[in-house]
């Protein structure tokens, strides 16, 4: 009798483990997967698969994070979210930020970049947040990009202005952020 129960809860609990295994990627999308600390491999092809049950997935900017205060004055946090990586083209609108031309006057700047991962293994390992990190190294580049050129000129000379030339300095900024971003395997596309 205690055969059959110990081979009973021994049939029970491995499949129930050997299922945690099996993952579902849909198209444009990405797992980065470490075994005990250790980068494992990256899946990026959509279908069905089975990894070893070990295995954690990880996405560092999907992390959300939840705080509550108890009672007693500690707090509880919980942190989960979405382990998939995506690869779709994304867009960063960045908060409207006040800087100074190359002449030091004040304008506000609002900053909208079309990105994507590239490179999982550098967004999830070079970086604590790939979005975090994109957006900082997006207000960086703006206000970079912006003390170098005059809002506006008001004689008529053929120098490059924020609001005249405004094509040629978004090229100027993509390629500028671009070069932040690289360690973190992200592309700029505009």
């Amino acid at each position: 009798g205690v055969t059959l129960l110990v081979l009973g809860i021994i049939f029970t609990t491995v499949p129930c483990f050997l299922l945690s295994g099996f993952k579902v990627l849909n198209p444009n999308e990405a797992l980065v997967l470490t075994l005990f600390g250790k980068y494992y491999g990256t899946l990026k092809k959509d279908g069905f698969y089975w990894t070893n049950p070990f295995c954690v997935c990880l996405n560092p900017g999907s992390e959300r994070t939840v705080t509550a205060s108890s009672g007693a004055g500690g707090s509880i946090s919980v942190s989960g979210g979405n382990k998939k990586i995506s690869l779709k083209t994304m867009t960063l609108n960045n908060e409207k930020q006040t800087v100074n031309d190359e002449l030091g006057n004040s304008i506000i700047i609002g900053t909208i970049v079309i990105w994507r991962v590239v490179d999982t293994t550098k967004a999830v390992f070079n970086v604590a947040n790939y979005k975090t990190f994109l957006s900082i190294q997006c207000d960086s580049a703006t206000r970079h990009i912006t003390r170098l050129y005059p809002y506006d000129v008001s004689d008529s000379n053929d120098e490059k202005t924020l609001r005249g030339s405004s094509q040629e300095i978004a090229e100027m900024m993509k390629k500028d952020l671009q070069a932040r971003v690289d360690v973190a395997g992200l592309e700029i596309l505009e």
